[in-house]
């Protein structure tokens, strides 16, 4: 498959179905609809007459081809497909050709920082604590990180590819579809703001060799920005008898684009309890 999306380059691959603008204008129309109980896409007239424009604008911009484009606009666009916040923001950077902060120097001037938050990370104690690039290669980690995850210590260890290819994480994360929604959704969006991204479509094309996740993918263009408070269940016996409910807090560090700073902590119902339960964790 060859297409061209907004901003004027080719793109080619069936992995990067559901990504390219068009698809995913399309399949917002159809999710709209749905919301709206009419159990069919909204019309493209229907959008342009939300958005404040003329429907041969708004059938060229889902026909991949160009039109001018400002920010109100856009909001107005988003508004009339009803988008969330991720959505909003993947719109955005598609419409404006998918441009990007550049990818942090850990040859050069951003090394020291990252070895400082690398150093930060490992020194935290209790709950685990993790860094990741924006491909979720595993950068750093802290022993609870390893005792809950013995896994991260593996070489080249990455979230995703444990998370959605691994036996073992079909029973430590407890409704596992749920959370492989999640992350694909993750996955997308860093595909939509990086279609070229070499390392990001080669990890999409193993993740889609997995049955349940192109089954997943083909349901619908989910984009998650960040798991920022995903609260989701484990089930580790060796951490807690019975499963028990986590949150990711995520952290993004100033001058260091793409590097992700991961803490997950007991859910907040029963916290202190849980508190009291975590002590003692082992570090290996």
């Amino acid at each position: 498959m060859t297409a061209v999306d907004p901003s004027g380059e080719m793109v080619t691959g069936s992995d990067l179905k559901g990504i390219l603008l068009p698809d995913l204008l399309r399949a917002w129309r159809a999710e709209a609809g749905s919301r709206s109980g009419r159990g069919k896409p909204l019309s493209q007239k229907e959008i342009a007459r939300r958005a404040g424009v003329s429907e041969r604008w708004y059938r060229n911009l889902e026909g991949g081809q160009p039109v001018s484009l400002a920010g109100d606009v856009l909001e107005r666009l988003g508004s009339a497909l009803t988008l969330g916040p991720d959505e909003r923001m993947v719109l955005y950077t598609r419409a404006y050709g998918g441009a990007t902060p550049p990818e942090p120097n850990i040859e050069g001037s951003d090394a020291d920082a990252l070895r400082a938050l690398a150093h930060l990370v490992e020194a935290a104690e209790k709950f685990p604590h993790y860094l990741i690039d924006h491909t979720w290669d595993v950068i750093a980690h802290n022993p609870a990180m390893a005792a809950w995850f013995p896994w991260v210590r593996e070489p080249s260890a990455n979230l995703l590819r444990w998370a959605l290819t691994s036996p073992e994480a079909r029973t430590q994360l407890v409704d596992w579809r749920r959370n492989a929604e999640v992350y694909l959704g993750q996955l997308r969006f860093a595909l939509a703001g990086r279609p070229k991204d070499a390392a990001l479509r080669g990890l999409l094309d193993e993740l889609l060799a997995v049955p349940e996740c192109l089954e997943i993918w083909d349901e619908g263009p989910r984009v998650v920005a960040h798991q920022q408070r995903h609260r989701f269940r484990l089930e580790l016996p060796r951490i807690r008898p019975e499963p028990f409910a986590v949150t990711s807090q995520v952290l993004l560090p100033a001058y260091l684009p793409g590097i992700r700073y991961v803490v997950l902590v007991p859910s907040e119902d029963g916290a202190d309890d849980a508190t009291e339960e975590f002590k003692g964790v082992p570090s290996t």
